[in-house]
């Protein structure tokens, strides 16, 4: 990231959806060209993951009322909320890393400190993946992260430091701390010389896909996943095209206006870091730059990008928690809630489903990526 161009936020908080020109459909999915054997990486993970324990696959909810209101023939939510007790998809992520970390490097444990920047997933599993493995973690926040995710990673045993600073401008403070103290960054943002272990972290989080094949007879038409940094679309977007070729889900990310890296990267060309602070109640996608690890496969195999409004957010978090009859409830938080708030917008505005082929045929899923991280905000923007 050091010499990646600056591009200011987007202005603008509306519905925006953008095709990717670069997409070939027919392309076979290409491990060489993307530095990741999709299948081949998942397997590996998920025969350490699922030895741990407390592992046990998610739920895959079906929401058939939801489904008809939209206008869908078919939804699924992947729920992680659950996974490992830490509230995140992350918990397949750090921890995975630490472990192949130490296994490749051959570190001693008890001697290794990992460290990382977080705006609360990351960090609470990585404190808890450090604890599992027995090392010592450090974790670094940054600012606009509430009090109750800082509590919740004091409480996996981790050291907190917290940096006033936009989470790409503290990631460049957490790296100088690092070099000086001689700790391991753990992080899924690659940046030029640090791509292994952000790889490691897209292989734990490809385990998800593996727990949705197995639960289903078919892949579905359409996923719609949050953005972020990248490494989690880019996972399951991979694990999906090296399996289905042609026949893969279409794929839209799901971006707040002012942190949309990965638009921004994809229009651009190249990887991008937008500036300002990347404030967004989607706490979870307030990342600037684009990982290098997963930029390959986004650059050539996303083949949409959706911004979402702020506004969207909480009236998906109430339609989740209190669903149609015959629906689970399921606790979605801020970044959680996007996917179903992208569908929900999506059905009011037809004239954008129809550019990504999203209608009456279309079996969609798409991921509560986090449940309720933060109980009081969760509760507070619930409220009837």
């Amino acid at each position: 990231m050091d010499t990646i161009p600056i591009v200011a936020p987007r202005d603008t908080n509306t519905a925006t959806l953008w095709r990717n020109p670069r997409v070939d459909r027919s392309a076979a999915y290409a491990p060489d060209r993307f530095g990741y054997d999709a299948v081949a990486e998942a397997a590996k993970a998920q025969r350490i993951i699922s030895a741990w324990s407390g592992y046990a696959p998610t739920p895959l909810h079906r929401l058939p009322a939801a489904a008809r209101a939209l206008g869908l023939r078919a939804l699924a939510i992947k729920d992680e909320g659950g996974r490992f007790g830490l509230g995140s998809f992350k918990a397949l992520g750090a921890p995975y890393a630490i472990h192949r970390l130490l296994a490749d490097k051959g570190l001693d444990p008890a001697r290794t400190t990992v460290a990382c920047i977080t705006d609360g997933n990351h960090g609470r599993a990585l404190a808890w993946g450090a604890r599992l493995l027995g090392c010592r973690s450090v974790v670094y926040i940054p600012r606009g992260v509430s009090p109750a995710r800082i509590d919740a990673i004091a409480a996996q045993g981790a050291e907190v430091v917290r940096v006033d600073r936009a989470y790409d401008d503290a990631l460049d403070t957490l790296r100088a701390d690092a070099a000086r103290e001689g700790w391991e960054i753990v992080s899924d943002l690659a940046y030029p010389g640090y791509e292994a272990i952000p790889r490691a972290c897209m292989a734990g989080y490809a385990v998800m896909a593996e727990e949705i094949v197995a639960a289903r007879t078919a892949p579905p038409t359409h996923i719609l996943i949050q953005g972020g940094c990248g490494g989690f679309a880019a996972a399951i977007l991979a694990a999906f095209w090296a399996r289905f070729g042609a026949a893969r889900p279409h794929l839209t990310v799901i971006e707040p206006a002012r942190a949309a890296c990965l638009m921004e990267a994809a229009q651009a060309g190249e990887p991008v870091r937008v500036s300002g602070d990347l404030e967004t109640l989607m706490g979870g996608l307030a990342c600037g730059t684009v990982s290098l690890a997963a930029w390959p496969v986004l650059r050539d195999g996303v083949d949409a990008y959706l911004i979402l409004p702020e506004a969207a957010i909480a009236p998906a978090m109430r339609a989740l928690a209190r669903p149609d009859a015959g629906d689970p409830a399921i606790v979605a938080g801020e970044t959680g809630a996007a996917g179903f708030a992208a569908l929900t917008l999506l059905a009011a505005r037809p004239d954008l489903a129809a550019r990504i082929g999203l209608g009456p045929d279309s079996d969609v899923l798409t991921f509560v990526c986090e449940g309720a991280t933060d109980p009081e905000r969760y509760r507070d923007l619930t409220a009837a």
